[in-house]
């Protein structure tokens, strides 16, 4: 895989909100699995990334779960063309709740 191959994440300005509604004591283990996970083929379906079905938070088009109990969520879309990931939500799923900024998401 080629220097060309690796993708630069790119954040929503309304993320900076989502991740402060996050204890802090979570954000290096966000930043590094974003990095890992989405950095090489972040279009390529695994067991904790797909494809999101619309209705999605911030219309997002795949969805990355990680974390203890898998509790947290990133909705994203690629751009192949410049080769960035749009990051668009961070949140936390807490049994059938999903929490984006502190504020609950129902589609």
């Amino acid at each position: 895989m080629s220097h060309a191959d690796k993708f630069e994440l790119g954040f929503a300005p309304e993320v900076v909100d989502h991740l402060a509604a996050i204890e802090r004591k979570h954000h290096h283990l966000i930043r590094k699995t974003l990095d890992a996970q989405l950095s090489r083929a972040p279009d390529t379906e695994t067991r904790n990334r797909k494809p999101v079905e619309p209705p999605s938070p911030f219309e997002a088009t795949w969805e990355l779960r990680f974390g203890p109990g898998n509790r947290f969520r990133v909705f994203y879309e690629v751009d192949d063309v410049e080769h960035v990931v749009w990051i668009l939500a961070i949140g936390v799923k807490e049994r059938e709740r999903l929490l984006i900024g502190g504020e609950e998401f129902k589609p």
